[in-house]
């Protein structure tokens, strides 16, 4: 009797301590909102679960440095789609192509190099973004547009093959030191747009002619463990400072719901950068947009213009992360643009837990680089507000490097709970 009382309060304990035991705290965004489960998931995508997977070489493509094959490569994606899906390989070697279109229900998977053409003409032009604008220009090495859970896998290497690219952008430059990105063809090597649920994880993305990967419109897209590389110089022997320009690790542009986990960046610009829109209309044009919910984490940085940058082509960035970060030699861990000439909104931003070694920890500075001020009764005061530092362990040169404007303020800055004000 005895043991069987003994055995009922033990049960009506467990039930009690069940019953308080608190759920796990859910995270959370700057401004409050819950942070999805999603954001924590870093799993990576299992290639084997993808379809059918196609071969290049079993398909009529050649293991041959010197050959451009985009026409033999497109034709493998093209019947990949035909026939249901798969995983377009591309196995060990080095494989010559100018720019490919991935279809739905097709991913990218890379044993071997894929090798960018260094000839403008193997990549043709259309509507695309560039710059905070929609034109017409030269498409990526890898495009992707409308898909639905488009991977791009493997340990091996997308591989620009910038160098004739980086050199003639600085004889132009040279030559007219207005030489915009624009007046120098250049593909991108990773172009995805109005897709959801992309992941691009472990592969080598590195010596890209222009921007390295741009993200426009898209949802719910992953980064994971990526190691993305252009060089800082030595490209250009008249002035070995040149390095790989515009070379942007990841450009996110009008997107929502980005998470970057576990990459490495080294590039002759800004590493992760919001983009979205510019000019003096830019909130009033339905093909621009905000960037909201973007994680950034784990992650390590070489030499980079900025780790983290707001701008300059961008109109509204809300609920922004950077976390649990490296850098060994940054120019800048935090670089919010500001243009005269457009409307601007970055807020509920937080940088936390970084390490390393920076010249400028934050910088803010009025943009004073090709912009285009026009005529506005209504023109919107620029603002950043609710800007968060906190818990960094990084040595700088310079802690922050701030200037003002009567064309935006900055509100709500703190580091270490504290108020900062510029």
């Amino acid at each position: 009797m005895r043991k069987t009382v003994f055995l009922m309060m033990v049960l009506v304990a467990m039930t009690a301590a069940a019953k308080t035991k608190k759920k796990p705290v859910a995270e959370s965004w700057p401004d409050g909102s819950v942070m999805a489960a999603w954001f924590k998931d870093t799993t990576k995508v299992d290639v084997a679960t993808l379809g059918r997977q196609y071969d290049v070489t079993d398909y009529g493509v050649v293991r041959d440095s010197t050959r451009v094959q985009t026409a033999a490569i497109q034709k493998v994606i093209d019947r990949a789609a035909s026939e249901g899906g798969g995983v377009v390989v591309i196995p060990e070697g080095t494989f010559l192509t100018g720019a490919l279109f991935f279809r739905q229900g097709t991913h990218l998977h890379v044993e071997g190099r894929l090798k960018g053409s260094d000839r403008i003409i193997d990549f043709p032009w259309q509507t695309t973004r560039i710059e905070g604008e929609t034109c017409t220009y030269f498409c990526a090495l890898v495009n992707a547009d409308g898909l639905n859970g488009f991977t791009i896998s493997g340990h091996g290497t997308i591989d620009g093959n910038g160098l004739a690219y980086w050199q003639e952008f600085w004889i132009r430059r040279k030559w007219n030191p207005q030489c915009t990105n624009k007046d120098a063809q250049r593909p991108r090597l990773t172009y995805i747009s109005n897709s959801s649920n992309v992941t691009i994880q472990d592969v080598h993305l590195v010596n890209s002619p222009f921007w390295t990967n741009h993200i426009y419109k898209c949802d719910h897209v992953r980064y994971l463990d990526c190691y993305i590389f252009a060089p800082t110089e030595n490209i250009w022997e008249p002035d070995p400072k040149r390095g790989a320009p515009s070379s942007d690790a990841i450009d996110i542009d009008a997107c929502t719901d980005v998470l970057i986990n576990g990459c490495f960046m080294h590039v002759n610009d800004d590493a992760v950068v919001l983009k979205g829109g510019k000019g003096t209309w830019a909130d009033k044009d339905a093909t621009n947009g905000p960037c909201e919910r973007i994680l950034i984490q784990n992650c390590r940085y070489g030499r980079v213009h900025g780790c983290l940058t707001l701008g300059s082509e961008s109109i509204h960035d809300r609920n922004v992360i950077l976390r649990n970060c490296y850098t060994e030699r940054a120019d800048r861990v935090l670089w919010l643009k500001m243009r005269p000439d457009t409307p601007q909104h970055y807020e509920y931003v937080t940088v936390e837990h970084i390490t390393g070694h920076c010249k400028r920890f934050l910088f803010i500075h009025p943009w004073t680089q090709f912009f285009k001020p026009e005529k506005r009764d209504d023109m919107p005061l620029s603002r950043c507000n609710n800007i968060v530092m906190r818990d960094i362990q990084v040595d700088a040169e310079t802690r922050f490097d701030v200037k003002t404007s009567d064309k935006y303020e900055l509100i709500d800055f703190f580091v270490d709970g504290q108020p900062v004000v510029f």
